[in-house]
Parts: structure tokens; sequence; C-alpha cells
């Protein structure tokens, strides 16, 4: 068996009670509590980002192609096109997209009794998919498209909903507004249903119906439509399938492709921040993890000046000496670490599965704090903390290189 091996487990297993051993335990644990927090920073921040991310994607796709219209805003009525099936399909031969769907919307007035509240009505036609909105809807359907004229049914927002104090299947005033003459129209509609993703944004703003029912309003023709939503396989192609979109000679003239990121950036800006907090407590966790095993290794070896100096005696080299503490090192920095992965990764799966940690809805879009564990970035986390600190602990090593036999037999 390899000397240095030897002395290092004989090291380890010392369970002689010394000041060495109290540094010892506080290096572990700090190791310990440092890997568990970025464990932790890294699933709570993957999945916040992605579970905001997926509720802007399923109400509004992953891309957007409309009219190019430079003054309007961008979550406003759109004016008409018309739709191309040319398009569609050359837009399907991309392998990243999954569905495109047809939309429109108008600016509308919700009445009931003497409350009211401004909305964007969305339109969709029979065939929407409405898998991707099936986890928020709180209450009742989405609207049935069986009418021949248009559907007469809604489905509005929980928070409208307290708000007007409107009911399940109740009958209510919509008053649709003309831009340009400044007129409105009424309809009667009944609430299907209610939904509430947890985006102030779109909570308070979207209602949902019948696209027919703008085109009826807007006097467009049966082929006319706001626009379409695109939604792709992966969401990490947007920005690519988008660039594609633009560059290609597919979009008719005036038609424009803009990815959700921007129709929303203020959303996207704030997810972008999580990750330079990511980065922050990265870093101070990995420099407390190498100034404790720093310190606990450089208090080994000045603890064991006298057993350097008879092993220099008896001919030991440095570089064996050397390697004595860094393996004893190394055995409490892997210490340090599995404990962090086992702590780290039972808490995110404790949150996982009982949500024990809530946060306030209106301000986070979240009503407990999502979790997405990447193990391949666990991984990663573990086995990049034992190479960081094994190469950082071969400095206080080179203390060896200074102790001297003879002074180093005598100290005490």
């Amino acid at each position: 068996m390899d000397i240095a091996v030897f002395i290092a487990r004989r090291i380890a297993s010392d369970t002689q009670q010394s000041f060495s051993r109290f540094i010892i335990k506080l290096a572990i644990t700090a190791t310990t509590v440092s890997v568990a927090a970025m464990i932790i920073t890294l699933a709570f921040v993957n999945g916040f980002q992605e579970t905001v991310s997926q509720k802007v994607f399923s109400f509004w796709g992953h891309v957007r192609l409309q009219i190019y219209e430079p003054g309007k805003a961008l979550v406003a009525e759109e004016s008409p096109l018309e739709k191309n099936d040319t398009v569609i399909n050359a837009l399907k031969k991309t392998p990243e997209i999954e569905t495109i769907q047809t939309f429109a919307t108008k600016s509308a007035v919700l009445q009931q009794q003497k409350n009211i509240e401004g909305i964007l009505f969305k339109g969709v036609e029979k065939n929407y998919n409405f898998n991707h909105l099936s986890n928020f809807l709180q209450e009742g359907n989405w609207p049935d498209f069986t009418d021949t004229l248009y559907s007469r049914d809604i489905v509005i927002s929980k928070p409208i909903a307290e708000q007007l104090g409107i009911k399940l299947n109740d009958s209510i005033k919509i008053h649709f507004i003309d831009a340009a003459g400044g007129r409105s129209n009424f309809r009667r509609l009944r609430v299907s249903g209610i939904y509430k993703t947890g985006i102030e944004e779109y909570d308070k703003l979207f209602a949902i119906g019948d696209l027919r029912l703008i085109q009826r309003l807007n006097n467009w023709e049966t082929t006319q439509i706001g626009g379409y939503e695109i939604f792709l396989s992966d969401y990490k192609a947007m920005e690519k399938v988008n660039e594609n979109i633009l560059n290609s000679d597919v979009l008719p003239q005036y038609w424009v492709s803009k990815t959700v990121k921007d129709i929303y950036p203020n959303i996207f800006d704030w997810l972008g921040i999580q990750d330079v907090n990511r980065d922050v407590i990265f870093i101070v966790m990995s420099v407390v993890a190498m100034i404790n095993l720093i310190t606990c290794l450089l208090i080994l070896v000045l603890e064991r000046t006298r057993m350097v100096g008879i092993l220099k005696a008896v001919g030991g080299s440095d570089i064996t000496i050397q390697k004595i503490f860094l393996l004893h090192a190394t055995y409490i920095t892997l210490w340090g670490v599995g404990m962090g992965f086992v702590f780290g990764v039972g808490l995110c799966l404790l949150q996982e599965y009982t949500h024990f940690i809530k946060l306030d809805e209106s301000a986070y879009y979240v009503s407990s704090a999502p979790v997405k564990i990447i193990w391949w970035q666990i991984a990663a986390i573990c086995g990049g903390t034992v190479v960081v600190c094994f190469l950082s602990l071969i400095v206080p090593t080179l203390l060896v290189r200074t102790v001297q036999p003879v002074k180093a037999i005598q100290f005490r």
C-alpha cells in the first residue's frame, strides 16, 4: 500500500479530540452548506424560470406572425391579415414547429351591474388547442364553438371575476370598442369558464372567446384573422426559428415575425436577473468552501509539524508528505460534498412534492417555489467543487517544504 495513503487514512480515522478535529468538522459543515446552497439555488432558478416562461408560452405560443405596424403597441388590436395556407404549410416543414394557431384581439369593456372593467378579448377558432392552457382553467369549460354564427361563451380570469362579482354561467354584457369610429357594440355572453395564470399582465387583461365574433364586429371576411401563434417543441429554439422565418422568403410583404420575448420583454428581463443572483451565490459559496478548506489544511499541517519533521528525518520526500495532507483534505472535501448533495437534493425533492415554500403569486407569478432538478448540473456542481477545492489545497501544502526536521521534532 502507498505509504501516503496509509498515513492519510490513519489521520482521518484518528478520533482523539483536538482543535484540528473541531476545524475539520467546521470545514465539512461549511462545504456541506456551500454545495447544498448551490444545488438548491440552481434547482430553484431553473424551476422558476421554466415555470414562469411556460405560462407565457402557453398563452401566446413562442413566435407570433402578424401585420407589421411599427407605430402600434405589440399588445393591441391587430390589423387583419389574410389566411395563407402556402405560408403555413411551408412553416410546418420546420422540425421545431409543433402547432400553428390563429387568433385576433379586440378591445372591450365588461359590465356586470354597475361594475365595469376594460379587457382585451382574444378570439380563437374551434380547432384551437386548449391543452396548452388546461392547467390554468379553474372552473367550467372552454368556449363551445357549435353555434353556426359565433359562440356566445366567454372565459374570463379569476381576478376579473372576483372584482366584478361574476360567477360561472353568469350572463354578462360586453361592450366592444370601435377605436376608429369612436362607437361601441355590446353583446351578451355567458361565462363558460374562469381561468387564472398567476401572471397579472394576463389575468387583468385578457378574456377568451370566439374569433368569429371579432370578424363580425370588425366587418372582416371569414379568411381574415389577427395573426398566427406558433408553438415549438423546444422553447430554446425560439430565437433560431424566428430568425430563420425572418431571413426566409416565406413571409408575404408587411408580415412580421416576433418572439414572445420581444412582446413581453419585462417578464423575460426579470427572469434573466435570476441568472445574476445564481452566479453571485455560486461565487460566494465557492469562496467560502475554499477558504474553510485551506484554513483547515493549514491548521492540520501546523498541528502535525513534528510528524512532518520525523517523516523528513527518516527519508520522506516533500511530495510524499504533501500527498498525505492533500489526501486527507480531499477526504474532508468528499464528505462535505456528499453531505451537501444529500441535503440539497433532499430539500429540493421535499419542495417538489410538498410545496412547503409559499410565494406571493401577485409578485412572483407562482404560488409556491417551483423546483427543477437537472441531474447533470448537480453532478457538475459536485464534481466542480471537488476539483476546484483540490487545486486550491495544493498551495497550503507547500508549507511542508519549509519545515526543517531538527526544529520540527523539537516543536511543541
